[in-house]
């Protein structure tokens, strides 16, 4: 019984021995190398575009201090004022025109 024991044992060992050094082995071939490379430049991106928002949200949030204390100070409005979008017009839509010497198609 102890025979059987030791060699499960041993067999466990050597499979998660083996699955370690292939790993190990994957991560230094270049295609590791290159997946690794990948997943870290996405989570820079990631990390940049989620600092931008920040930033955005916070001169949003101090600029509307800043025109509340002037406003306050001065009586006089200084929000500057948001245009509307204009709606587009018929002529001004992108049509595709059809193609010419194209007759099979």
């Amino acid at each position: 019984m102890k025979r059987l024991f030791w060699m499960g044992v041993g067999v466990a060992v050597g499979v998660s021995a083996s699955r370690k050094v292939s790993q190990a082995a994957h991560r230094a071939s270049p295609a590791g190398v290159g997946a690794s490379l990948g997943e870290g430049l996405r989570e820079l991106g990631a990390g940049l575009g989620a600092f931008g928002a920040e930033v955005r949200a916070g001169m949003s949030e101090r600029e509307d201090e800043l025109y509340s204390y002037v406003e306050q100070s001065t009586n006089i409005p200084v929000r500057p004022a948001v245009p509307a979008a204009p709606e587009p017009t018929p002529a001004a839509r992108h049509t595709r025109a059809p193609r010419r010497g194209a007759a099979g198609r």
